[in-house]
């Protein structure tokens, strides 16, 4: 089972995240997207797959600091941007497996996903 779980290491939702995985013996690989920023076309496909609005975390302090410009603006095209910048945009982990993405982290999901 090849599994990678995309996010930043000091985010707690992603030690959650890992933890878990941990627990229930699965290997993965982990990308943290701040020292290896995702390629273009990864950013491009994950909007086109997920949407920019499932992807970008609103929520964040990178969202909050964005000029209101950048937030009017924003349809794929300027997200990928965004996310390219600032890949701390992106709400945390995301997780590949099977040609299947899971954003967040819900235990109860990756657990019927991962068929733990």
């Amino acid at each position: 089972m090849t599994l990678t779980v995309f996010g930043i290491p000091n985010c707690d939702t992603v030690r959650k995240a890992r933890r878990f995985l941990d627990e229930h013996g699965v290997d993965y690989d982990f990308h943290d997207v701040r020292e290896q920023p995702l390629p273009l076309e990864t950013l491009q496909e994950w909007v086109k797959q997920l949407g920019r609005d499932t992807l970008i975390n609103k929520r964040s302090t990178s969202w909050r600091e964005l000029s209101d410009e950048e937030k009017q603006l924003l349809d794929d095209v300027i997200a990928v941007q965004l996310l390219q910048r600032f890949p701390t945009l992106m709400k945390r982990p995301v997780l590949a497996h099977q040609q299947r993405l899971l954003v967040g982290f819900k235990s109860a999901e990756w657990q019927q996903a991962l068929e733990l």
